[in-house]
């Protein structure tokens, strides 16, 4: 192995390493969601998450130098687009959030695979991009995969399943409207705009849909500002991770939030929805698994 090939897999055992961490800081946010869902709506969890998540991410981007607050270095070309993927996120996060306080963690984390999807379809719709035969084979296994899981028309169904459907398409904008920024735009200064366009957005969205509880106790204050801070930790190292290893390299490890998200929700809820998710979801990790396969194939 030469030396320019072994920084390159240091580099990648890295971004994979960054990648599993990102997924522990979301599984203990859902957690925790899950936890407050009892006494706070979520869009009143959103718009904590968003509003004081963003404070220890600024600290260490800027500390890292990854962000600098320089006159008009702050400027973007395409700003309203980065703000307005912070809206579709906060919408994301709403609807993540309801099917936090609904569903078991395990069903919400597979659903959630469907993002893979979404990329494909947003990548035709808004980049232009060509679909091949095996795409379409992916999506439509996937499809069925959903599907199987959802039974809809049968007494298993219901309305909150589609809940993280919907912010999979969220989170799907959000990752391929990244293409439409040059590369001038540095990933610190896309995840300001982008952070200020969620918070703005979440807070909004809660003074319209929902009204807002006083904190009822110091607990529950350390408890909101500890899963705003582990979701915002996890966005940063995710934007990290991406920065430093392909996509390719790094989708087959999303599919470990699924074990994650069953053994804690086994541990923590004594949730073990496994009749519901077999075998629905071995067709959409199958699916997945073929879209990562096929994109390391044309690369």
């Amino acid at each position: 192995m030469s030396a320019v090939e072994g920084q390159l897999s240091s580099l990648g055992l890295k971004a994979i390493g960054l990648l599993i961490l990102t997924i522990l800081c979301f599984d203990a946010m859902s957690i925790l969601v899950r936890l407050l869902s009892a006494s706070y709506s979520a869009q009143e969890l959103s718009a904590y998450r968003n509003v004081l998540g963003i404070f220890p991410s600024l600290v260490l981007l800027i500390y890292t130098g990854e962000l600098k607050f320089r006159g008009s270095s702050l400027k973007i070309e395409q700003w309203k687009l980065a703000l307005f993927r912070g809206l579709v996120v906060a919408v994301a996060q709403i609807f993540f959030y309801s099917a936090l306080a609904q569903l078991e963690l395990a069903t919400v984390a597979t659903l959630g695979q469907t993002n893979a999807f979404f990329v494909v379809i947003l990548s035709v719709l808004y980049l232009g991009e060509k679909v091949g035969a095996w795409r379409v084979a992916a999506l439509v296994i996937g499809f069925a995969g959903v599907v199987w899981i959802l039974r809809p028309g049968s007494d298993a169904f219901t309305l909150a399943a589609l809940l993280p459907i919907g912010a999979a398409a969220c989170y799907a904008f959000a990752m391929v409207s990244v293409r439409k920024f040059g590369p001038q735009t540095s990933n610190g200064l896309l995840y300001l705009y982008s952070s200020a366009g969620s918070a703005v957005g979440a807070i909004f969205l809660a003074m319209f849909t929902t009204e807002f509880s006083p904190i009822h106790s110091i607990a529950d204050g350390a408890l909101i500002f500890l899963m705003s801070t582990i979701g915002g930790i996890g966005v940063l190292l995710m934007m990290i991770a991406f920065r430093i290893a392909s996509p390719s390299v790094l989708a087959p490890f999303w599919y470990f939030g699924i074990l994650t998200a069953g053994l804690f929700g086994w541990l923590i809820f004594d949730e073990a929805p496994l009749d519901t998710l077999f075998p629905g979801v071995l067709l959409i990790v199958g699916a997945g698994a073929l879209i990562i396969w096929r994109e390391k194939r044309r690369t």
